[in-house]
């Protein structure tokens, strides 16, 4: 038995888990994930630590194998928790799929500076590696599991990933571990099966350190991606990166003098969030295509998942798609007391001021969308005119206009969102006033 594996290692994330509000561990009650629970209960106190066990419902043992899990916890002292999700294969796959499942249970219990244990060990690392590369993935993909990230709201630590498997299973024996065995880890049809119990042993037999090789790579893929990101990163505040409703925008003429490459780059590290999806090569090429390169008065858009690429006056806007519909003709009674969320998921809200925004005593208001016909005075205004043309004056995206909440006062309008008040409905200097905020997410 090597020092490794009867020194468990928690020290890098000491000052974490000395503070951390929730101690959650995966739990399937496999060998990796029953060594992990064991020696975390050796090192924490065992009721600070919550086991959680996805019951996938796919085998005829998951009742049993969740009883089993139960037991564990119980004679560990530790708190159990079970969930059973409904798997359905997804465009890229059974096992995809299932790992979506149990992540998605993951971030929806996780806490604020809460801690998840996983148990991915080595040569889990070398399979991620082997599989992404075998599926084309680029620099982002091939750094595999990191053993420390963000989820959800809190943390994952993967403190197994400098063991191998034969550790893990010395260190269980050692132990006395018992653990069930999935059966369907044996069958062969799912890709990292293949890759485990058919390539793997082959390659094992010419190159016995092919664990560590596959790491060191993963390690420059991930020094690589991190440069891209930077550089990324970089070059979008050269571009005069500004936020727009429900996303962002750059400028497209500075954007062309970037080369391809950079071009690429920047499309693809472009997000609105952290966990915003990276768009794939065939998208990018649709966007440089079909929208960076569109003429500037055509109104082209590329949707891909939850994004939207489009391009309005010289900028070309990322944003969250839009996929609410609404009546048009639909309206709304606003006390302005409160946030009012809209028919299309849009929220109105506003705050007190002095001297500017609408009048405070203007009382309850009623929202409506635009029909045609509407004109105002915006309040500084010599003349009135159509809120058509005042949109279009006001450089609003077209992609707004018909959302865009008029507000109402018995059938004169005194306001067209947070963009201007109509004339006469204005506080004066001194008076108070409303802020009106339209918020689009």
């Amino acid at each position: 038995m090597s020092q490794r594996d009867q020194d468990f290692e928690l020290s890098p994330w000491a000052d974490l888990i000395a503070g951390a509000p929730q101690i959650l561990v995966g739990f399937s009650g496999g060998l990796d994930s029953t060594l992990l629970l064991k020696l975390l209960s050796q090192h924490i106190d065992p009721s600070r630590i919550t086991a959680v066990h996805i019951n996938h419902d796919l085998s005829v043992y998951a009742d049993s194998w969740q009883a089993s899990a139960e037991d564990t916890c119980k004679q560990l002292g530790v708190n159990f928790y079970t969930q059973k999700v409904q798997v359905k294969p997804s465009g890229q796959g059974f096992e995809a799929a299932a790992r979506d499942k149990r992540y998605a249970v993951f971030e929806s219990l996780i806490k604020p500076n809460g801690l998840l244990f996983l148990a991915h060990h080595a040569d889990d690392q070398a399979e991620t590696v082997l599989y992404r590369l075998l599926r084309g993935s680029g620099p982002k993909g091939l750094s595999a599991m990191p053993s420390y990230r963000p989820i959800g709201a809190g943390s994952l630590i993967r403190p197994f990933l400098a063991w191998n498997k034969s550790q893990i299973l010395a260190c269980a024996n050692r132990l006395n571990i018992t653990w069930v065995e999935d059966e369907s880890n044996q069958d062969n049809a799912f890709d990292r099966n293949y890759l485990r119990n058919k390539v793997f042993p082959e390659i094992a037999q010419r190159w016995p350190d092919y664990a560590q090789s596959l790491q060191q790579s993963a390690d420059l893929c991930g020094q690589s991606q991190q440069l891209v990101e930077e550089m990324a990163a970089q070059d979008l505040r050269h571009l005069d990166l500004r936020e727009e409703r429900a996303g962002r925008s750059i400028v497209i003429e500075k954007f062309m003098t970037l080369s391809a490459m950079r071009q690429r780059n920047v499309l693809r590290h472009w997000s609105l969030a952290d966990q915003s999806p990276l768009p794939v090569g065939k998208i990018i090429d649709e966007i440089l295509n079909s929208v960076v390169n569109a003429r500037d008065d055509s109104a082209p858009k590329v949707i891909w998942q939850s994004l939207q690429w489009t391009r309005f006056q010289g900028r070309l806007y990322l944003l969250e798609a839009q996929t609410q519909t609404f009546d048009q003709k639909s309206q709304a009674e606003w006390s302005m007391q409160a946030p009012l969320t809209l028919a299309d998921r849009s929220v109105l809200h506003c705050h007190s001021v002095i001297g500017s925004g609408l009048r405070a005593n203007v009382g309850p208001l009623v929202i409506r969308y635009r029909q045609g016909g509407e004109r105002c005075k915006p309040c500084g205004r010599a003349h009135s005119n159509s809120v058509k043309k005042l949109l279009q004056e006001y450089a609003v995206p077209p992609w707004w206009r018909d959302k865009i909440p008029l507000l109402y006062k018995d059938n004169t309008l005194v306001a067209v969102a947070d963009l201007w008040v109509c004339d006469g409905w204005n506080a004066k200097c001194d008076e108070p006033g409303l802020a009106i905020n339209w918020q689009v997410s």
